[in-house]
């Protein structure tokens, strides 16, 4: 389309500008949520959940883990590789603590969860590495 000062290029200099940096930034939002149970002092259960966020995620980028990129630009596979670096991010977060005692015949029965609620992160995925960030609600 022709503007009115007869600068059509810059219109679609501009347009195509956008669109590739939309794919050459690969960004997006995940909602992950992360559960560890142990009975009696050993472990029952660890479970890391993560999907693709499906709305707009709403706060301020506050903690941020950069971690080395992969081939393909997936996110789970690539948590997947680095998951203890994930797992010790994860922690410094603050996670929901609940223990339960309880004693049966003089047997001490003892579970430990420990808990992160769905939380929303937003991940950029650049050339050689990939930037996750917590957003905080504000």
């Amino acid at each position: 389309m022709r503007s009115r000062d007869g600068n059509h290029s810059f219109t679609l200099r501009l347009c195509t500008i956008i669109i590739l940096s939309s794919f050459a930034l690969n960004a997006g939002e995940y909602l992950i949520s992360y559960k560890y149970i142990v009975k009696n002092d050993v472990l029952f259960n660890e479970s890391l959940d993560i999907s693709k966020s499906m709305k707009k995620c709403r706060g301020i980028p506050a903690q941020t883990l950069i971690l080395p990129a992969n081939e393909q630009n997936n996110f789970v596979k690539l948590i997947s590789h680095h998951r203890q670096e994930f797992i010790d991010y994860i922690h410094q977060l603050g996670l929901d603590i609940r223990s339960k005692d309880t004693t049966t015949n003089n047997q001490i029965n003892s579970t430990t969860i420990i808990t992160l609620k769905t939380t929303c992160f937003k991940v950029d995925f650049n050339d050689n590495f990939v930037k996750i960030s917590h957003l905080k609600q504000p």
